[in-house]
């Protein structure tokens, strides 16, 4: 059998050509990787909420005797002075019995994952709390309180007003639920401040 030669010119080409294709192939190799990332970290969040979604679900069955919702449940709210810059607020409006022991039982869990020692920062408090499956979109960051980390909770689902505001203590935090009015911010909701943080 006869052997054929390229001349060199052709050859390099050849080869040339070779290595433009390769090229292309690791640009879209590249291109599949970062799409894929972006399908993972969706995928990522849509999981922590069904998660948080089956949790929620679980409790409300566990506290089904009462399922209306809480009376005077409009929301009011309080209009800072005309020259002022901060936000418009809104007043708590009252928990149905449901939602008070839907909140006891989240009360009860964040309290006993965080009891013992508490959280140095939000970022801390934050990461503990998407542990327990409350995805990081339904955590919120508020002002520290006395030095403290401060994040609420918007564990809403439907029409329910439930939100939680937890804040970091020496021994670990304290869980204050509240109601948030529909269509509202659980960061827009002004609660009273605690005047005295219980230290053990």
């Amino acid at each position: 059998m006869r052997s054929t030669f390229l001349p060199k010119p052709l050859l390099a080409a050849a080869l040339g050509g070779v290595v433009v294709l390769a090229g292309f192939g690791a640009q879209d190799a590249t291109a599949d990787q970062a799409s894929a990332a972006r399908t993972v970290a969706a995928t990522s969040d849509a999981g922590a909420e069904a998660r948080f979604l089956e949790m929620a679900d679980l409790f409300s069955q566990v506290c089904a005797p009462d399922v209306s919702s809480g009376a005077g449940a409009d929301a009011t709210a309080v209009e800072p002075p005309p020259d002022s810059t901060l936000p418009v607020l809104f007043d708590p409006v009252p928990l149905s019995v449901t939602e008070t022991c839907v909140a006891q039982r989240h009360q009860l869990r964040i309290s006993k994952a965080f009891s013992g020692k508490g959280p140095a920062t939000y970022e801390e408090m934050r990461d503990k709390l998407t542990s327990l499956r409350y995805p990081a979109a339904r955590i919120h960051r508020m002002p520290d309180f006395a030095g403290k980390p401060v994040a609420r909770l918007d564990v809403r689902v439907g029409a329910d007003h439930l939100a939680l505001q937890v804040t970091g203590i020496p021994s670990g935090v304290m869980v204050e639920a509240f109601g948030a009015p529909e269509g509202v911010s659980v960061t827009e909701v002004r609660l009273q401040p605690q005047v005295d943080l219980p230290t053990s």
